[in-house]
């Protein structure tokens, strides 16, 4: 998939794609939505409005009101790429909350997937 392709998803189309990946290991959408406000800076609020006006992925990311500088401590494979190597900040901060769903998924514990 090329980063344009990445770009121009939708995130209100890829965000239930999330929830539903946490859902069946027993996690919760809240989960998940913490997970998104940590990485984003986003809050409820914010979160619900950019999946109301369907932004894409790039915009979404753009837009976001403050990246968590501990994001850059979340390490590892996801999709056959290891996060930290990814060079577009984009495509990085896309594969950061796979990455982070991911750990969720897993079972990690909430405390040590935001890496306080």
């Amino acid at each position: 998939m090329t980063l344009e392709r990445v770009y121009k998803m939708i995130f209100a189309d890829v965000y239930p794609l999330l929830v539903a990946k946490a859902e069946r290991k027993g996690r919760t959408k809240d989960e998940v939505d913490t997970l998104i406000y940590w990485l984003t800076g986003y809050d409820a609020a914010g979160l619900h409005a950019q999946l109301e006006m369907r932004v894409d992925t790039q915009t979404f990311y753009t837009e976001a009101p403050q990246i968590n500088t501990n994001a850059r401590k979340i390490t590892g494979v996801i999709c056959g790429c290891r996060v930290e190597e990814i060079t577009d900040p984009i495509y990085q901060k896309v594969r950061w909350l796979d990455k982070l769903v991911d750990e969720l998924a897993k079972g990690k514990a909430m405390e040590k997937i935001l890496r306080k």
